[in-house]
C-alpha cells in the first residue's frame, strides 16, 4: 500500500466530504435494510389480520425508510463525487507542480506516448480509488455491524451466520481474487502504455512513413498493439464478472442458510415465526453493501499501479537543492571548471573535462563537428541537466544554487528545435514577454528578415506551414523581442541562406553589443567579431582563442576553415 501513500495524503485534504460521504452512505444502506426488514415483518404481520392501526404504523415506517434511503443515496453520491473530482484536481496540480520545473529532463527519459498514458490515463484511473476502494469498505462494515447487533435481539445464530457472510464476501473472496487480479492489471496497463506510444509515433511519423513506404508495417504494429490491449481488456472483464458472480453466489448461499436456520429455529420454538421473513429480507438486503467488494480488488490494484507509475515519475526527477534568484546585475558570465557530463545509459561522456570561461558581456562561439558536445554544453548552460563532474558557476555562484526559472526568465534562447503553437504569428511572438505591442512585433519580424509576414498570418500546429528557415527566423524574432542580457543560441541559422544569415547577425550583434552571447554553430563564417571561439571535438575543448589567433595557430579550427572553403568556395 506504500504506492498509495501520496494519494492518501491528497484524499485527506477533503475531510469534510469524506465524513459526509460515509455518514450518508451509512444512512442509505441502513435505511435499505430497515425498509426490506420492515417489509418482511409487515407481510408476516398482515397474514395474522391485525388491527388496521398496527399496519398503518408499519406502513409509515416503510415510507420513512424509503425517503431516508433516497435522500441518503443522493447525498452520498453528491459528496463522494465532489470529493473525487476535487481529489483528481489536487493530484493533477500536485503532480504538475512537481515535474514542471524538470520537464526537459522528463522528456529525455520517457517517450511522449508513455507520458501521455501516465499523466492522463493513470490520473483518470485514480478517480475510482475513493469511490470504489476508500470509503465503501468503511460503510459496509458499519452497516453490517449495526445489522448484526440488531439481529442478535432475535437470534444469535442468525447473527453469527451474517458475521460469517461478512467475512466471506467482504474479505476472503475479494482477497483471493486480488491475488489473481494483480498480474492481469500489470499486463493491461503495460499494453495500454505500448498502444499509446505506438499511436503517438504513428501520428507524428505518418508523413515519413508514407514517404518511405513503411506505413503498412507500422499499421500492422499498431493493430497488434491494439489487439493485445483489447485482449487484455476482455480478460479483465471476464475476471471482474467472475468475481461478481462468485460474490453474489456466496451472498445467496448465506441467505439460504439464514432461511433454513430460521425455519429450524421457528420449529424448535427458539424464534418467533413473525420475525423469520424479516430476518430473511435483512440477509438479502444487507449483502447489497458487500457487492462493491467484488470489484474492489480490481480498482485497488488499478489505483496502486496507477499511483506507482505516476509517483515513480516524480521519483525519477532529481530533487534539487535550495535555490536563489540571480543578482540582477546583468550581463552574467559562466565558468566551467573540469566539467564532465554523461547521459543516462550512454557509453561515453558527452562532455569530458571541459574548463572554459564566458566572461560577462562577451561574445563566444562554440564550434565543432556534429556530436562534439556543443548542444550538450547548451543544455548545461540552461541548467536542463546538472553536470556529472566538476563545477559550473553563473554570476559567481554555483549553477546548482541558481533558480532555473529565474535563469530562463533572463535569457533569450533559440534551440535547434523550437515549438510553434497553432494560432497566428502574433500569438507565437507574444510568448516572448508580456504586454508586447504590435509595433515591437513588426520591428522584430523585420530584423529577422520576415517583413513579408503579417501578424495575423496563420501558423499551423508545430509550425507545419513554415519552412525550416522561416521557423528559425521566427524563433530569432521571438528572442529579439525578449531582449534580455543573456543570449544562448544553438544553431539559430543552420537552415538560412548566407545573405539572410549575414543580415540577421548584423541586427543581433547590434542589439546584443553589451550582452553576454553564446552562439553554437557548425558554420565558421561570420565569427571574426567574436571575442572568443571554443573548438570542441568528441566532448573535449581542443582549441580556444579569437578568430585571428586560431587561424594563426593553423590547428584544428584552421583545418575546418580550409575544408569549409573548399566545399563552399
Amino acid at each position: 500500500m506504500k504506492e498509495l501513500a501520496s494519494v492518501m495524503k491528497i484524499i485527506t485534504l477533503e475531510k469534510k466530504d469524506i465524513w459526509l460521504s460515509i455518514v450518508f452512505g451509512f444512512l442509505a444502506g441502513i435505511a435499505a435494510v430497515g425498509l426490506f426488514g420492515s417489509s418482511g415483518y409487515l407481510i408476516s404481520r398482515a397474514a395474522l389480520v391485525p388491527p388496521l392501526y398496527a399496519l398503518t404504523v408499519l406502513i409509515a415506517f416503510l415510507k420513512l425508510f424509503g425517503f431516508a434511503r433516497a435522500l441518503g443515496r443522493y447525498a452520498e453520491r453528491y459528496y463522494s463525487h465532489r470529493a473525487t473530482f476535487t481529489m483528481l484536481s489536487n493530484i493533477r496540480l500536485a503532480f504538475y507542480k512537481k515535474i514542471e520545473p524538470h520537464a526537459p529532463r522528463i522528456f529525455q527519459k520517457y517517450r511522449s506516448g508513455d507520458l501521455l498514458s501516465r499523466i492522463v490515463g493513470d490520473v483518470e484511473s485514480l478517480q475510482n480509488f475513493f469511490l470504489r476502494v476508500y470509503y465503501p469498505p468503511v460503510v459496509m462494515v458499519v452497516i453490517f455491524l449495526a445489522t448484526i447487533v440488531f439481529t442478535t435481539i432475535f437470534s444469535w445464530a442468525v447473527a453469527l451466520v451474517l458475521f460469517v457472510g461478512l467475512l466471506l464476501t467482504g474479505l476472503i473472496i475479494p482477497f483471493l481474487f486480488a491475488l489473481r487480479q494483480r498480474k492481469l492489471e500489470n499486463e493491461i496497463r503495460e499494453a495500454r502504455g505500448h498502444l499509446s506510444t505506438d499511436v503517438t509515433e504513428f501520428l507524428y511519423g505518418f508523413r515519413d512513413l508514407k514517404i518511405y513506404q513503411q506505413l503498412e508495417d507500422k499499421e500492422e504494429q499498431l493493430e497488434s498493439s491494439a489487439a493485445t490491449y483489447i485482449h487484455e481488456q476482455e480478460r479483465q472483464g471476464k475476471q471482474m464478472v467472475y468475481s461478481q458472480s462468485v460474490n453474489t453466489l456466496a451472498t445467496l448461499i448465506v441467505s439460504w442458510v439464514v432461511t433454513g436456520l430460521g425455519a429450524y429455529l421457528v420449529g424448535s420454538g427458539d424464534l418467533n415465526g413473525l420475525f423469520l421473513a424479516m430476518l430473511v429480507m435483512i440477509s438479502l438486503t444487507v449483502f447489497e453493501n458487500a457487492a462493491p467488494m467484488a470489484v474492489l480488488p480490481r480498482h485497488l490494484d488499478d489505483s496502486r499501479r496507477a499511483s506507482k507509475r505516476l509517483f515513480h515519475l516524480e521519483e525519477a526527477v532529481e530533487e534539487s537543492e535550495e535555490t536563489e534568484p540571480l543578482s540582477g546585475n546583468a550581463p552574467y558570465g559562466y565558468r566551467f571548471d573540469h566539467v564532465s557530463f554523461r547521459y543516462e545509459e550512454a557509453s561515453r561522456p558527452s562532455l569530458d573535462d571541459v574548463s572554459i570561461e564566458l566572461a560577462p558581456g562577451t561574445k563566444t562561439a562554440v564550434v565543432g563537428p556534429s556530436g562534439s558536445g556543443k548542444s550538450t554544453l547548451m543544455q548545461l548552460l540552461l541548467k536542463v541537466y546538472p553536470q556529472t563532474v566538476g563545477d559550473v558557476t553563473l554570476d559567481g555562484k554555483p549553477l546548482a544554487k541558481v533558480d532555473e526559472e529565474d535563469l530562463w526568465s533572463q535569457a533569450n534562447v533559440v534551440l535547434q528545435e523550437n515549438h510553434f503553437f497553432y494560432g497566428t504569428i502574433r500569438d507565437n511572438l507574444s510568448l516572448a514577454k508580456d504586454d508586447v505591442s504590435d509595433e515591437e512585433m513588426t520591428e522584430a519580424l523585420a530584423k529577422a528578415e520576415l517583413a513579408a509576414f503579417s501578424l495575423d498570418d496563420e501558423v499551423f500546429e508545430r509550425g507545419e506551414n513554415l519552412s525550416g528557415g522561416e521557423k528559425q527566423r521566427l524563433a530569432m524574432a521571438r528572442a529579439l523581442l525578449r531582449n534580455e542580457r543573456l543570449w544562448l543560441l544553438d544553431e539559430p541559422t543552420s537552415s538560412i541562406d548566407a545573405l539572410t544569415e549575414q543580415s540577421l547577425y548584423r541586427h543581433l550583434f547590434e542589439q546584443a553589443k553589451d550582452d553576454t552571447l553564446v552562439l553554437i554553430s557548425h558554420r565558421l563564417t561570420g565569427l571574426e567579431q567574436m571575442d572568443q571561439i571554443i573548438v570542441m571535438e568528441q566532448g573535449k575543448v581542443v582549441e580556444t582563442g579569437t578568430y585571428d589567433e586560431l587561424m594563426a595557430q593553423q590547428g584544428y579550427f584552421y583545418q575546418m576553415k580550409q575544408i569549409e572553403k573548399s566545399v563552399f568556395g
